[in-house]
């Protein structure tokens, strides 16, 4: 089966820009340990080898060079291991025909793999450069979106923001990106981006924007760290130089939905990936850890009356009595997130541009 012509069998920095827009699929043969490191939104990982093959291969080059590096290699993938794989890549291939195959360089590891595909009939492209030279493209895109300009959108805890953004069409989520909330409570069920998937998923997302770079993008407030992983400079700085557009809105409103953020929706997403019993009891310690992180900004003795409260309004949970969760949630928001949002919007008060509602901020954005 030719799935390309061998006049297409690279993807040079030409063509990164179609392939990121178009989330075109991508075989990334690197070794799992590689590909967990940092990948990118469409590729697969059908790896030429695995871990241990790759460590032993590495020190093999590294202590008799090249020549005796590709002797082991192919002693260790052939026969049956190499059968398997080649099955893989094959139908990686079919069922993917506009995609392309990396390495980390684009070097010998994915021209071994182009080269047996070609040997059973199939013609598949490599990105030229590959991992890296992808990689380096979306940094340099990440430095393109630094220079657009920018409109903040700030807001005390549960305005809103995030569900605001989703309704601008020149937006950017970047905690979607981050895979966090940005809160002490915005951990997800899965483990959290690390930064360099991080990055990738931004540019990602700012490349199948297809933005003008005259065009103004939206961005949610957000402090240096996001979770565990850190806006690029560039765009950190940029963003401090940005108008601010606020949401308000009442107490009873922002407190609905942390409760359906952080109660509902967390407890349906937990148990869903451990089942009621022991999804109950991870939720139970993602809300105790999230409490914990900020008993130093509550003060000893009130984390200790919080925590007391959350801990009977996870026993009345059990029970199918879940609007105890407010009892704690509310006084969380005026306590806590309140003071220090009023605290930081200070520090932008002469950035401010506009304040009101969803309604009126998305009515602003959208004229402007």
């Amino acid at each position: 089966m030719a799935i390309k012509s061998s006049a297409t069998a690279r993807a040079d920095s030409a063509d990164f820009r179609t392939i990121i827009a178009n989330k075109l699929p991508l075989m990334d043969v690197r070794a799992p340990i590689e590909f967990e490191k940092g990948a990118f939104g469409q590729s697969i990982n059908h790896p030429l080898m695995n871990n241990d093959e790759r460590a032993e291969v590495g020190l093999c080059y590294k202590n008799k060079g090249q020549a005796a590096a590709i002797t082991l290699g192919n002693a260790l993938v052939c026969g049956q291991s190499k059968a398997s794989r080649l099955a893989h890549w094959q139908n990686f291939a079919q069922e993917n025909p506009q995609g392309y195959l990396y390495c980390f360089r684009g070097g010998l590891r994915s021209q071994t793999v182009q080269g047996w595909l070609k040997e059973s009939g199939v013609n598949y492209p490599l990105i030229t450069g590959g991992y890296k030279a992808l990689r380096q493209f979306l940094l340099n895109e990440l430095e393109q979106l630094a220079l657009h300009p920018l409109t903040i959108l700030a807001g005390n805890t549960g305005s809103g923001k995030t569900p605001f953004l989703a309704h601008c069409a020149n937006s950017l989520d970047l905690e979607g990106a981050a895979g966090h909330r940005g809160s002490s409570f915005g951990g997800f069920v899965t483990a959290q981006a690390n930064q360099i998937n991080f990055e990738n998923k931004l540019a990602e997302q700012y490349i199948q924007g297809k933005f003008s770079l005259a065009q103004r993008l939206v961005l949610e407030d957000e402090g240096r760290l996001i979770g565990s992983v850190h806006l690029p400079e560039s765009l950190r700085q940029a963003m401090t130089l940005a108008p601010v557009v606020v949401i308000e809105e009442s107490l009873d409103y922002r407190l609905e939905q942390i409760y359906q953020e952080y109660i509902i929706k967390m407890t349906a997403q937990y148990q869903l990936a451990y089942g009621e019993e022991q999804g109950f009891i991870a939720f139970s310690e993602y809300l105790a850890q999230g409490l914990f992180k900020v008993r130093k900004r509550l003060g000893t003795e009130r984390y200790g009356q919080l925590k007391q409260i959350q801990s009977m309004a996870l026993s009345q949970q059990q029970k199918g009595q879940l609007a105890y969760h407010l009892d704690w949630l509310k006084p969380l928001l005026s306590e806590y997130y309140d003071p220090m949002y009023q605290y930081q919007l200070g520090l932008k008060a002469d950035r401010v541009v506009f304040q009101g509602n969803n309604a009126q901020c998305l009515a602003f954005i959208e004229d402007k």
